[in-house]
C-alpha cells in the first residue's frame, strides 16, 4: 500500500483544528514484503499552551478518531466544519447536518463564507448544541416528549443568541434555526450509510427566499452530490437536470420551476423542477466514460434521497417512509422526467422506484423504455409547430405549402430542432448554428434540403459537418466555430445584409440571429434574445453573452421557442411590440410535458388493471405502444386550443386592456400570479401602451392564460361538484380512445380523477370562454370559479356546441373572421352560463340540470330552420352570433316548461314577442357596445340585461298557467299608452349622438317597470 499524500492529510487535520508539526511514517513488512504504513503525526494547537483545546481534544478523542476515519475514507467532507467535532464535541453525522443546512442556505442566497459560518458556531457552542437538539427533538424517531425537547432547545438557542455580539453571526444562526424549524421530513435517521442526506422543507417558513416561493422543496446533500427538488404544489412534475452550477443550482432550478408552473397549466400536475450537481467528476477530457458514469451515479443517489422522504401507496393505503418523522400531510406523488443531461436516465430512475416498491412504478420517470419516446414521436417539435402554423395563418400564409425562410438554433441530431425542420417541405433553412458548427445555405433547394436533413436526422450522432455540401447553394457551407474567422461570399453578405467580408464565428452567429427571415426556430440550449434595457448578467446565461442580441434589432417575422428560454420574457414583449409574432417557451414547447403527463395518468390507470389481474405486463407494454398516435392527438389538440385561445385574447386589442388589468389584480390578490416575478409590466405602462393603440402582447397574455387556468383548476379540485356523474364523459375523453371501454372502471376510479378533470375543464373553459368572462361572472354573480366552469360545461352539453366549434374551426375562411366568430360565440354563451348558475343556486346537481332542461331545449333548437347543431358559418359573422344570441333566455324558458308542464314552444313565442314589443334587441346591442369599457360599466350593463331577462321570464312564468302568447297580447293592449310613452323614450335614446350607461339603465328600468305591471 502506498504512503499517504502528506498534503492531503495535513489539510484534513488542520480542518479539525490541529497544527501538524511532523510526520513519522513506519513501514510494515509481511512475509511477501511491504503491506502498508503507519503514519505518526505530531500535532499541536493554535497556541502551544492552549490547555482548553487540549482538554477538549481528549474529551472528544473517540468522536474525533471516528470522524477522522470517515473523512480520510471519503465518507464525510473535508472542510472547516470539522472544527465542530474537535471544539464542541459533535459527531460526524451532527456536523454533517449543520454543514448541509449551511450549504442549503448558501443556495438560497446567504453570502456568508464557510469560515464565517464555522466561526459563528464555534464561538457559540451552546447555540450549536441547541440547534442539534432542536433537530433531534423534531426528527429523531425514538425521541421522547418532542414538544418539551423542542421548547428546551429553542430556549437554549435564543438565550445563546442574546450573547452573540456579531450581527453576521446572529443572522446566520437565526437562519439555521429557521431552516431547522422549516424541515418537514428528513432521512437523517434512516440507517443506510450510503444514503445521501435529504431535508424536505416547507419553503414558506424560510424567511427571505426569492419569489416564487415553492410549495415544498427537498435539498439533498452528500460528498458525492448536492441537489434540490422544488415543487409548486402537492401534485407536481418536472424534469431533473444535471447542473453545472455548483454554487447556485437552486437559482437555476427555481427559474425553471417558475416556467414549469405556467407551462404545466395545460396538464394535471403543477410545476416542479430538480437539479443535481455531481461533486466527484473526473476530467471529461481524460476520462469521458468515467465522467458520464459518475454523473449517472450522482443522479441515482439524488433520486434515492428524494424517494427516501416520500410516502408510498400500498394496497390503496398511504404508507410513510420508515425511520422518518412526518411533520406534514400525506405526500405520495413524486414524478420526475428527463431534462438537460438526463435524457437517458429514466430507466435508472424507474429501476430505483421498482427496487423500493414505489407505487408509481415506471410512471415515476416518464419516457423510459416502456414509455413514450418524445424524439421518436417528435411531440415537442410538433406542438411548437402548431404555434408556427397559427402565427403564419393569421398572416395569410400556409407553412405547409408556402415557402418560408428559416434561421435556427440547433442541429439535425437534436429532438426539437431535427424533428421541427422536417415538419414542412416548404421550409427553406437558410442558416443555423449549434455549439460546434455554423450552417449557411443562402438559396436552398427546399425539396433536396429537406431530404438531406431527413438523412442527417436518421443518422446516429450526426452534426452539420455530415451535411452533403454538394447540396448547399453557392456561397454557403458548414463552418467550425473553432475557426478564427469565416469568409463571407457575396451571397452570404446579401443574405445577412452584411458589409464585412469575413467575421469571427461568434459575430457571424449574431448576424444569423439578426437576419431578415420569416421564422426563427429555437431547438437548442441557450438564451439568445433579451430586451434592450436588460443586461447580460440579468439574463443568467454567460455562455452566450457574446452572441446575444436585443429584441428591438430582430428582423424575423415569427419566433418559435421549441427549446426553453430562447428569449427572456422582457425580450419577447419587446419583440412583439416591434411586430414579431411570438408566444412564450412554456406555450410553444408544452407538448413534451403534456405527453409525459398523459403517459403517467395512463400508467396509473393501467397499473390498477394489472393489480386486478385484468392485464399482464406484456399486454400493458403492447397497449401503451399501440396508443402512441392517439396520445399524440390528445397532446396536439391541447396545443392547438391553447394557441387559438391566445389569439382570441389578443383579438381584443386595446379594448381588452382594462379587463386584463382587472384580471391580473384578481389573480395576484388570490395568489395565482406575481406580476413582478412573471415579468408583467405595471398598470401605468399597459394603460399608456393602450392609449397609443397597443394591447397586451401574446407573451403577456400567455402568463394571464396560464394563471387563469391555474386559478380555475385550483377551484375545481376542491369543488364538491367534481363527483357529479355528468363529468364521467369528460374524464374518459382525457384518455386515448383505445382504453376508454376496456378500462372504463379503472379510469373512473383513477387516483387523480379530480385533478385530471379539473385540468381538462379549466383548459376548456379558458380556451373557449376566454380569460375574462369566467372571472367576471364569478364576481358579478358571487359564485365560485368552479361553479362557473361546470355551468359552462352544462351549456356546451345542452346546446350541442361541439359541432358548432368544429364547423367554425374547419370551415375555410380568413383567420380574423374565424377568430371573430369564436369571440362572438363565447360572448353569446355567457348569458346562458349565468342562467344555468341561477338553477344551480337551488343546489340542483349538474346532471339534474341537464335532465330537467335537455328535452325542452332540444325542442327549441329544432324549432328553427337554422339550428345550432347544423350551423353554417361560411357567411357573415352575424349569422353565427345571432343564431346563438337569439336563444338567450332558453334556459329559463326550459325550466318554466319543466316546472309548469307548459308547451315550451308557446312560451318561447311569448318571450320573443315581449322582446319585440319592447325592442330589447336594441338594448342588448347598446349593452354590448359598453362591454369593452371598465369593470364597473361592464358589471352594470350585465346586471341591466340580467334584470330585463328575469323580468321577461317572470312575466312568462306568471302566464304559464294560461296561453302565454295570449297573455302577452292582452298585456300589450291593456298598456298601450304606457308602451307608446316607452317607445318614444327609446326612440329619443336611439337618436342620441352619445349613448351612455346612464341612458341604458334608464331605458331598461322603464322596460322592467312595464313588465312588472303584469304581476
Amino acid at each position: 500500500m502506498d504512503t499517504l499524500i502528506l498534503s492531503d492529510v495535513v489539510s484534513v487535520l488542520e480542518n479539525f483544528g490541529f497544527r501538524v508539526a511532523d510526520c513519522y511514517p513506519h513501514g510494515l513488512q509481511g512475509a511477501k514484503g511491504s503491506i502498508g504504513h503507519i503514519h505518526d503525526f505530531l500535532l499541536g494547537f493554535g497556541q502551544s499552551d492552549d490547555q482548553i483545546a487540549i482538554d477538549q481534544t481528549f474529551a472528544h478523542a473517540q468522536t474525533i478518531e471516528q470522524s477522522l476515519e470517515a473523512v480520510l475514507n471519503g465518507e464525510r467532507e473535508d472542510d472547516s466544519f470539522n472544527l465542530l467535532i474537535s471544539h464542541i464535541g459533535l459527531d460526524a453525522d451532527e456536523t454533517n447536518w449543520l454543514r448541509a443546512l449551511y450549504r442549503y442556505l448558501r443556495q438560497t442566497g446567504i453570502a456568508y463564507s464557510v469560515s464565517t459560518a464555522v466561526e459563528a458556531l464555534v464561538q457559540a457552542p451552546s447555540v450549536t448544541r441547541g440547534l442539534i437538539e432542536l433537530f433531534r427533538a423534531r426528527h429523531e424517531p425514538d425521541f421522547v416528549d418532542r414538544a418539551a425537547g423542542e421548547r428546551e432547545a429553542l430556549a437554549v438557542i435564543m438565550g445563546g443568541i442574546a450573547g452573540v455580539s456579531s450581527i453576521n453571526h446572529d443572522r446566520l444562526i437565526r437562519a439555521l434555526k429557521d431552516s431547522v424549524l422549516a424541515i418537514l421530513r428528513t432521512n437523517a435517521f434512516v440507517p443506510v450509510p450510503t444514503l445521501a442526506l435529504a431535508f424536505k422543507f416547507d419553503s414558506a417558513l424560510i424567511p427571505g427566499l426569492t419569489k416564487p416561493i415553492p410549495w415544498r422543496e427537498i435539498f439533498v446533500y452528500s460528498g458525492q452530490v448536492e441537489g434540490i427538488h422544488l415543487r409548486a404544489g402537492p401534485i407536481a412534475r418536472g424534469g431533473l437536470r444535471w447542473s453545472d452550477r455548483r454554487d447556485d443550482f437552486r437559482t437555476e432550478v427555481l427559474s425553471l420551476m417558475k416556467a414549469q408552473r405556467v407551462k404545466n397549466a395545460i396538464i394535471v400536475p403543477t410545476g416542479a423542477k430538480g437539479g443535481f450537481y455531481p461533486k466527484k467528476l473526473p476530467d471529461p477530457l481524460r476520462n469521458r466514460s468515467g465522467w458520464a458514469a459518475e454523473g449517472h451515479a450522482a443522479y441515482q443517489s439524488f433520486v434515492r434521497a428524494l424517494l427516501s422522504v416520500t410516502d408510498n401507496i400500498v394496497d390503496g393505503q398511504v404508507v410513510p417512509p420508515r425511520d422518518v418523522v412526518i411533520r406534514d400531510h400525506e405526500d405520495s406523488y413524486l414524478v420526475v422526467a428527463a431534462d438537460k443531461g438526463t435524457a437517458s436516465f429514466s430507466d435508472s430512475a424507474n429501476a430505483i422506484a421498482h427496487e423500493q416498491g414505489y407505487w408509481l412504478e415506471d410512471a415515476f420517470a416518464s419516457g423510459g423504455t416502456k414509455g413514450y419516446d418524445h424524439k421518436a414521436m417528435g411531440i415537442t417539435a410538433r406542438g411548437a409547430w402548431i404555434s408556427v402554423q397559427r402565427h403564419f395563418a393569421e398572416r395569410g400564409i400556409d407553412v405547409q405549402s408556402d415557402p418560408i425562410n428559416v434561421v435556427g438554433v440547433g442541429d439535425m441530431s437534436g429532438d426539437v430542432f431535427g424533428n421541427g425542420m422536417l415538419l414542412s417541405q416548404a421550409i427553406r433553412l437558410i442558416a443555423a448554428f449549434d455549439h460546434r458548427h455554423i450552417f449557411l445555405d443562402p438559396a436552398p433547394n427546399a425539396s433536396a434540403a429537406w431530404h438531406e436533413r431527413a438523412r442527417l436526422f436518421a443518422q446516429t450522432n450526426s452534426t452539420w459537418a455530415d451535411y452533403n455540401q454538394d447540396l448547399i447553394s453557392s456561397g454557403g457551407g458548414v463552418f467550425s466555430r473553432e475557426q478564427k474567422s469565416i469568409a463571407l461570399p457575396p451571397e452570404v453578405r446579401s443574405l445577412l445584409r452584411l458589409e464585412e467580408r469575413e467575421l469571427e464565428p461568434d459575430m457571424l452567429i449574431r448576424a444569423i440571429l439578426l437576419a431578415p427571415a420569416d421564422l426563427l426556430w429555437f431547438g437548442g440550449i441557450g438564451t439568445y434574445i433579451k430586451a434592450k434595457n436588460e443586461s447580460n448578467r440579468q439574463v443568467g446565461d454567460p455562455t452566450n453573452d457574446i452572441v446575444r442580441i436585443d429584441a428591438t434589432d430582430l428582423r424575423v417575422g415569427v419566433i418559435a421557442e421549441g427549446a426553453n428560454l430562447g428569449c427572456t420574457q422582457a425580450g419577447r414583449i419587446e419583440a412583439s411590440l416591434a411586430g414579431v409574432a411570438c408566444n412564450t417557451d412554456f406555450i410553444d414547447n408544452s407538448a413534451g410535458v403534456d405527453c409525459s403527463d398523459k403517459e403517467v395518468n395512463i400508467k396509473i390507470a393501467l397499473s390498477a388493471a394489472k393489480r386486478g389481474g385484468r392485464l399482464d405486463e406484456p399486454e400493458r407494454v403492447a397497449l401503451l405502444a399501440s396508443m402512441t398516435d392517439e396520445v399524440a392527438e390528445l397532446v396536439l389538440e391541447d396545443n392547438r386550443m391553447q394557441a387559438l385561445g391566445l389569439s382570441l385574447a389578443q383579438s381584443l386589442g386595446t379594448k381588452g386592456t382594462s379587463a386584463y388589468l382587472w384580471l391580473a389584480e384578481i389573480l395576484e390578490k388570490e395568489g395565482h400570479l406575481d406580476r413582478a416575478t412573471e415579468g408583467l409590466p405595471n398598470a401605468e405602462l399597459l394603460q399608456s401602451r393602450a392609449a397609443n393603440g397597443r394591447g397586451l402582447t401574446r407573451a403577456e397574455l400567455a402568463v394571464l392564460l396560464s394563471s387563469a387556468k391555474l386559478a380555475v383548476q385550483s377551484a375545481l379540485e376542491s369543488s364538491p361538484l367534481m363527483g357529479d356523474p355528468l363529468l364521467e364523459g369528460e374524464l374518459l375523453e382525457a384518455f386515448p380512445p383505445s382504453m376508454r371501454d376496456a378500462y372504463r372502471d379503472d379510469i373512473l376510479r383513477h387516483r387523480l380523477r379530480r385533478e385530471i378533470l379539473a385540468t381538462r375543464i379549466a383548459n376548456r373553459v379558458i380556451n373557449r370562454l376566454g380569460f375574462i368572462h369566467p372571472f367576471e361572472i364569478a364576481d358579478e354573480d358571487e359564485v365560485s370559479l368552479s361553479e362557473v366552469a361546470i355551468a359552462f360545461l352544462i351549456v356546451e352539453h345542452l346546446f350541442n356546441m361541439a359541432p358548432v366549434w368544429r364547423a367554425i374551426e374547419t370551415t375555410q375562411m380568413q383567420e380574423q373572421e374565424r377568430i371573430s366568430l369564436l369571440v362572438g360565440a363565447a360572448s353569446a354563451l355567457r348569458p346562458q352560463v349565468v342562467d344555468v348558475l341561477g338553477m344551480m343556486r337551488n343546489h340542483t346537481a349538474p346532471v339534474q340540470v341537464v335532465n330537467r332542461l335537455a328535452g325542452s331545449i332540444i325542442l327549441l333548437l329544432n324549432s328553427k330552420p337554422a339550428t345550432l347543431s347544423d350551423l353554417k358559418v361560411d357567411s357573415a359573422k352575424s349569422v353565427c352570433v345571432e343564431q346563438i344570441s337569439r336563444f338567450d333566455g332558453v334556459i329559463g324558458l326550459a325550466e318554466i316548461a319543466h316546472s309548469s308542464g307548459s308547451d315550451v314552444i308557446s312560451l318561447a313565442k311569448a318571450y320573443v314577442a315581449l322582446g319585440d314589443i319592447l325592442d330589447l334587441k336594441w338594448l342588448q346591442e347598446v349593452a354590448a357596445a359598453f362591454h369593452s369599457n371598465g369593470f364597473w360599466e361592464r358589471a352594470t350593463t350585465a346586471g341591466v340585461l340580467n334584470d330585463l331577462k328575469s323580468a321577461r321570464l317572470d312575466f312568462i312564468r306568471a302566464s304559464s298557467s294560461v296561453c302565454a302568447e295570449q297573455a302577452v297580447h292582452d298585456w300589450a293592449v291593456a298598456h298601450r299608452k304606457e308602451l307608446e310613452s316607452y317607445s318614444a323614450l327609446a326612440a329619443r335614446a336611439r337618436e342620441s349622438r352619445e349613448l351612455t350607461v346612464a341612458m341604458l339603465c334608464h331605458v331598461a328600468r322603464c322596460a322592467r317597470n312595464l313588465l312588472n305591471t303584469a304581476k
